[in-house]
C-alpha cells in the first residue's frame, strides 16, 4: 500500500493496480499523471482500477477523461466506507469539510452519508428505538434514516437493539466547546501537535539518544508517527485525565507537554475569563497584544470567536476594531474568512440588547468555579471549569430530560425533536438489575477529544446508568476548524 503522490507509480511487480481515493478533482490530475508516466515498455501490461470512497462523482470521472485516462480504468466502483471506527467507542466518517458544507454552502452530502451510515448501523446492530435531536443538520439526518428504512420497504429487523438512544446534535448548537483549548492529555496532544486518524507526528530531537557525538549526524530527521489508541495500557489510563492530573500518573515523561503547556498559559486565563463571563463585552488588551505581535492569524480568530459567542455576538464597535486590526495586521484577503466566520455565527454583531449566554451558563451550570482536577466529580474538568455544552446536553437529556431545560432549548439554534421507531414484538430489551443503557451520539460537524473524555467520564460513573458510544463528521480541534474555514487567497505578486 502506497500513499497517492505526483510522479511516476512506485516500482513493483504486480498485475492489479488499485487507486482508493476521495472523489476531490485535485487527486484525479494527480492519478492521470501517475497512469500516464507509467513504463509502456513493460513486458506485462498492468490493469488499473479506482474505488471511490464513499461514493463515485460523475465530476471526476469526466476530469480523467478529459486527462485522457478514463478508459485505462479496469473497474471504475465506489467503496461504501461511511463510519470508521477508531475506537472501541469512537466511530468517524473523517469528512474533512462538513462543517463548512453544511453551515456555509448548505451542501447536505455529508448529511446523506451520515444518514446512510447511520442505517448501514441499524441494520448491524438492530434499529434505534429512540431518536432525538437538536439542530437543523439533525433534523434532517433524521428525516433521512427514516426515509431510507420506508425505502428499504420498512422490512422489520429482527435483531435485538444494542442502542436504546440515539441522540444527533448539530456543532453549530454548541460553537464554544472547540474554540476553547483542550485540557485533557489527548486533548493537548491533538492542540499542541494535531492528531491525524489516531496518528501523531511528533519532532525527531524529541527521541535524540541521549548521548550526542559533536556532529550531531545521528541525530533522526523523520518526525516519529505514534498510533494512539487505547490498546495502549498506560494511554488508555491518562488519555481523558486532566492535565494536571497526569503529573502524577507520568511526571517525568509529560514534561514534552509540559512546556508547551507554559507557552499558552496566558492564552487560558483569558479563554476562561470569556467563558466564565468576565469582561466579554469590551476589546480584551490581551488580544489587542496578540494582534499586535503578528502572533499567528488562527490564534486570533479563535480568541476573538470565542469571546463572540460566550457574549452572544460582539457590539458593532467592537467587532469592526478587532476585523480592522486584523486586516490591517494579517493582510486584506482575509476578508473572506472573517466572511465566513460570520456565515457560520462565529463571529458576530449583537442584535437586539440582550446577552443570552449567561441565562444558558447557569441554567446548564457550564462554569464550575470548584473543579476537581485530580479526581472529578463533573465533566468540567476537561476545561478545567468549563464543561462543554454538547455533553451537559447529553447528560440532561439522560436525567432529568430535556423538558427540564426547554427554555433554554429555545435558545440554542435549530429545532429539537424526538422520533420513536416502532419494533417488532419481543424484540424490546429487558434490562437486567444495574444493566446500563446504552445512547449513540452523533455530532454533525465534529467533535473534540475533550467532549469525548467528557462523554467517557459520564460513561464510568457507577450511578451513571448510561454508556456513550460516539460518532462524528470528523474529529476537530479549534485550529483545524478554524482553519477548514478560512478561504485561501493568495495576495497578488506585485
Amino acid at each position: 500500500m502506497f500513499t497517492l503522490k505526483a510522479g511516476p507509480l512506485p516500482a513493483s511487480d504486480v498485475k492489479n493496480i488499485i487507486f482508493f481515493v476521495r472523489p476531490k478533482l485535485e487527486l484525479m490530475d494527480i492519478i492521470a499523471e501517475n497512469i500516464r508516466r507509467e513504463d509502456k515498455g513493460r513486458f506485462t501490461q498492468r490493469d488499473f482500477h479506482i474505488l471511490f470512497v464513499p461514493r463515485r462523482s460523475l465530476l471526476c470521472e469526466q476530469r480523467l477523461k478529459d486527462l485522457g485516462v478514463l478508459g485505462s480504468f479496469y473497474h471504475r466502483e465506489e467503496y461504501r466506507l461511511n463510519l470508521i471506527p477508531f475506537d472501541g467507542d469512537l466511530l468517524s466518517m473523517e469528512s474533512e469539510n462538513a462543517f463548512k458544507e453544511c453551515y456555509l454552502e448548505n451542501d447536505q452530502t455529508t448529511l446523506y452519508h451520515a444518514a446512510k451510515g447511520l442505517t448501514t448501523l441499524q441494520a448491524l446492530y438492530g434499529t434505534i428505538p429512540q431518536i432525538c435531536g437538536k439542530g437543523e443538520c439533525a433534523r434532517h439526518v433524521a428525516n433521512m434514516m427514516i426515509r431510507m428504512k420506508r425505502e428499504l420497504g420498512g422490512s422489520n429487523n429482527q435483531i435485538t437493539p444494542v442502542f436504546d438512544t440515539l441522540l444527533l446534535l448539530d456543532r453549530n448548537v454548541d460553537l464554544l466547546t472547540p474554540l476553547a483549548t483542550q485540557l485533557t492529555y489527548e486533548g493537548l496532544i491533538d492542540e499542541v501537535y494535531g492528531i491525524q486518524n489516531s496518528n501523531v507526528k511528533l519532532p525527531p530531537e524529541k527521541f535524540a539518544p541521549k548521548k550526542q557525538g559533536e556532529s550531531g549526524k545521528d541525530l533522526p530527521t523523520e518526525p516519529k508517527k505514534l498510533l494512539l489508541n487505547s490498546a495502549e495500557e498506560l494511554y488508555a489510563e491518562i488519555r481523558d485525565k486532566n492535565f494536571n492530573a497526569v503529573g502524577t500518573v507520568l511526571s517525568k515523561k509529560a514534561k514534552i507537554i509540559s512546556a508547551a503547556f507554559e507557552a499558552f498559559f496566558d492564552n487560558l486565563t483569558v479563554e476562561q475569563e470569556f467563558m466564565s463571563g468576565f469582561d466579554t463585552d469590551k476589546v480584551n488588551p490581551y488580544v489587542e497584544d496578540c494582534i499586535a505581535k503578528k502572533d499567528p492569524l488562527i490564534k486570533i480568530l479563535r480568541l476573538v470567536c470565542l469571546q463572540s459567542v460566550c457574549n452572544t455576538g460582539l457590539k458593532q464597535k467592537v467587532l469592526d476594531f478587532y476585523k480592522k486590526e486584523i486586516l490591517q495586521t494579517y493582510g486584506y484577503e482575509h476578508i473572506l474568512t472573517l466572511h465566513n466566520l460570520e456565515k457560520a455565527g462565529l463571529l458576530k454583531a449583537q442584535s437586539g440588547s440582550r446577552n443570552n449566554y449567561p441565562t444558558i451558563r447557569k441554567t446548564l451550570r457550564l462554569w464550575m468555579d470548584d473543579v476537581n482536577e485530580q479526581n472529578p466529580n463533573d465533566i468540567s474538568y476537561v476545561y478545567s471549569g468549563y464543561a462543554p455544552l454538547s455533553v451537559r446536553l447529553a447528560q440532561v437529556l439522560v436525567r432529568p430530560g430535556w423538558r427540564s431545560i426547554e427554555e433554554v432549548l429555545k435558545l440554542l439554534p435549530g429545532p429539537q425533536f424526538e422520533e420513536r421507531q416502532s419494533l417488532p414484538a419481543g424484540l424490546m430489551k429487558k434490562r437486567q438489575q444495574g444493566e446500563n443503557k446504552v445512547m449513540l451520539i452523533f455530532f454533525l460537524g465534529g467533535v473534540t477529544f475533550a467532549e469525548i473524555a467528557a462523554l467517557r467520564f459520564l460513561s464510568q460513573l457507577e450511578d451513571g446508568g448510561t454508556e456513550y458510544i460516539i460518532a462524528t463528521t470528523k474529529l476537530i480541534n479549534g485550529t483545524t476548524w478554524i482553519k477548514s474555514l478560512m478561504e485561501k487567497l493568495e495576495p497578488p505578486p506585485f
